[in-house]
């Protein structure tokens, strides 16, 4: 059977104070298209669909529209919900979605409450198992793993020894004549960060092996971290990225879906399906002078740019004169007077309140653990009050 996998849509994220809405549309129309083009027979979106838990009615429409059209290709449609995803939401969506074939799955289910979906493959009839682990919070493994043992879990135990527990009684309706297969949203250990993740629910306790994945799993769909890449582990353990880069960290890093080929009896064969729809960010050097003569070779790219001349009255303005798509504009720190200077003066108006924290810390020399563990406990009972519901 042949599926898509593609995750960290991130939808209604600005950059800089920049509305992207377009241009999302544009990546999920592409990413419709590549599903029909390879006639999919099904497509899992691993979380962070949108950027915050409270999405505007823009964002949800085009996050619905789009999960409609690929279910309108006559596809298996399966998404769970990320960090960045309010989950109440997901499940309270959940039988309606259901109606349109849609499946959703916003807090841990047990396997025979929706945490495990069966379907048979269109294209050749393989029986399909999918696994479904959203995004868990540290606060809520332990009422997770007591979910899914039946049996009370010790609070003072691992965080990624509650996600194997969870996963092993998902994975345990896996059997050796279905193509098995896990979606989750999760920080890998040795995983590499894209550059725009939230960093106080990437880290810390909520980085587990890859090995929590079973042999028996035929491939492992990822979402969290934004940067295509595979893990080492007795399958195929594989994060497919964004396919945007959200912010100027993951200018370099490929926009992909992966497109994956899968049997009971063989390994899944994975080809990177690019997507090229969103403008390209970019980070650039040099005098107003510089890159004045420049400008005509950025097209229509988002900038980053860092000024190689002192500060002086109507810089800024001088940088956005020739560059419009400047939206971020930094005195190069050789030039700045001060080597605090270019961190001092970051940006404070956007991003999420975990990115805002960490440039808090960065600013303030204070690199504790602790505390930025503290705050992302803070933020789940803020931004997640409902808890956890089977």
């Amino acid at each position: 059977m042949k599926f898509l996998h593609t995750s960290d849509w991130h939808v209604g994220k600005q950059l800089k104070g920049r509305d992207r809405l377009d241009e999302q549309k544009a990546v999920l129309r592409e990413i419709v298209e590549v599903a029909r083009t390879h006639e999919v027979d099904a497509v899992l979106v691993a979380g962070d669909l949108y950027e915050n838990a409270v999405p505007s009615a823009a964002a949800q429409q085009l996050v619905v529209r789009t999960l409609m059209a690929l279910r309108d290709l006559g596809c298996e449609v399966i998404a769970l919900a990320g960090n960045h995803d309010h989950p109440g939401s997901f499940d309270a969506y959940r039988p309606l979605m259901g109606r349109a074939g849609i499946t959703l799955v916003g807090n841990i289910r047990a396997p025979e409450s929706g945490g495990v979906v069966r379907f048979r493959a269109r294209s050749d009839g393989q029986d399909t198992t999918v696994a479904l682990l959203p995004f868990l919070s540290q606060r809520y493994a332990v009422r997770a793993a007591s979910l899914m043992t039946q049996s009370p879990a010790e609070s003072s135990g691992a965080y990624d020894q509650m996600v194997r527990e969870v996963l092993g009684a998902l994975c345990g309706e896996f059997h050796d004549d279905t193509v098995n297969l896990a979606m989750a949203h999760l920080t890998m250990t040795n995983g590499t960060f894209g550059g725009g993740e939230r960093m106080a629910q990437s880290i810390f306790e909520y980085s587990v092996p890859a090995t929590v994945f079973p042999a028996e799993c035929s491939y492992a769909a990822l979402g969290h971290l934004h940067r295509r890449q595979a893990l080492p582990a007795a399958c195929p353990v594989v994060y497919s990225g964004s396919p945007i880069a959200v912010d100027f960290g993951e200018q370099d890093n490929p926009s992909v879906v992966c497109l994956v080929e899968a049997t009971a009896s063989t390994p899944a064969r994975i080809t990177d399906v690019p997507i090229t729809a969103a403008r390209r960010l970019r980070t650039v050097h040099g005098t107003v002078a510089e890159l004045e003569a420049l400008a005509d070779g950025f097209g229509e790219d988002y900038l980053r740019v860092w000024v190689r001349e002192p500060a002086r009255a109507g810089l800024r303005e001088a940088v956005s004169d020739v560059l419009p798509n400047a939206l971020e504009v930094r005195i190069d720190p050789e030039f700045s007077g001060s080597p605090e200077r270019s961190t001092r003066h970051r940006d404070r108006t956007s991003g999420s309140p975990q990115e805002l924290f960490e440039r808090y810390l960065e600013q303030a020399g204070t690199k504790d653990a602790a505390v930025a563990r503290l705050f992302a406990q803070l933020s789940d009972e803020v931004t997640d009050p409902e808890g956890l519901s089977a």
